[in-house]
């Protein structure tokens, strides 16, 4: 075990492991520190050329031993005001506001300047279908309205947290309400508008008016490309249109 933040919560579904799990083996400790020392010499990495790392999120089953990598990455690299690794927290779940303001609180008492890139969620049939399969309650949110309410919610309390100047936020959205309301509790708050602790992005081709209007009001913007096979990435940018165009909706981010 190493140095890390606080991972899961009351909120946090624990329908995973029905019962005690066998601990690990001796050859899936070493795979797991194997890992980890792949990301810890990464962030090294990005710390020397000054640049920020994201981690990217994945489904429940697996989220906890990523924010364990990335929470202890945090501790070693994103220190004295600076963030340079961020984790993703994905504002559909449940426990999102909950486990963002547990690791915030004990990251500032360890000296950590914790760094998140807040999106609203990639998975949400496949984690409904999952908990259903166990019998248990879907961790994600029962309506878009709740999501978007959590977004902001987690927003507010993020900006609040870089003003103090011991957070760091990446704000993933093309939802122009989200965009307009978090730049407007920014600079509400008095966060400059070239402070690199706040950064908004969207997807390359979607959601430019709202990028634009964010960029020529002074903040950071960055626009992200998607590559891969060809029959894998169309689906996925048809889904981010999907959310982009269709936002009314509670569709199906998987």
């Amino acid at each position: 075990m190493v140095d890390a933040l606080p991972i899961l919560c009351n909120k946090s579904p624990f329908y995973h492991t029905l019962g005690r799990p066998d601990p690990l083996t001796p050859q899936e400790e070493e795979d797991l520190e194997k890992a980890r020392q792949r990301l810890i010499k990464l962030s090294q990495k990005y710390f020397d050329i000054d640049l920020p790392l994201h981690v990217d999120a994945e489904y429940t089953s697996v989220q906890p031993a990523i924010d364990y990598f990335t929470y202890s990455a945090m501790t070693k690299f994103n220190k004295n005001g600076k963030a340079i690794v961020y984790g993703r927290v994905q504002a559909y779940l449940r426990d999102a506001k909950e486990r963002i303001t547990q690791a915030t609180e004990v990251a500032e008492k360890m000296g950590v300047t914790i760094g998140y890139k807040l999106v609203r969620g990639a998975y949400l049939s496949t984690e409904s279908q999952v908990a259903s399969s166990l019998g248990y309650a879907s961790p994600i949110h029962g309506s878009i309205k709740e999501t978007h309410a959590c977004y902001d919610d987690c927003t507010s309390f993020m900006l609040k947290i870089v003003y103090k100047g011991s957070a760091a936020v990446c704000l993933v959205t093309h939802n122009l309400d989200s965009g307009r309301w978090a730049a407007a509790k920014a600079q509400a708050l008095g966060i400059g508008k070239g402070n690199d602790k706040l950064q908004f992005a969207q997807l390359k081709g979607m959601a430019e008016g709202l990028s634009f209007g964010l960029r020529n009001a002074g903040f950071q913007v960055s626009k992200y490309l998607p590559y891969g096979p060809v029959d894998m990435v169309i689906p996925y940018l048809l889904r981010r249109a999907e959310e982009c165009y269709l936002p009314q909706l509670w569709i199906d981010y998987s």
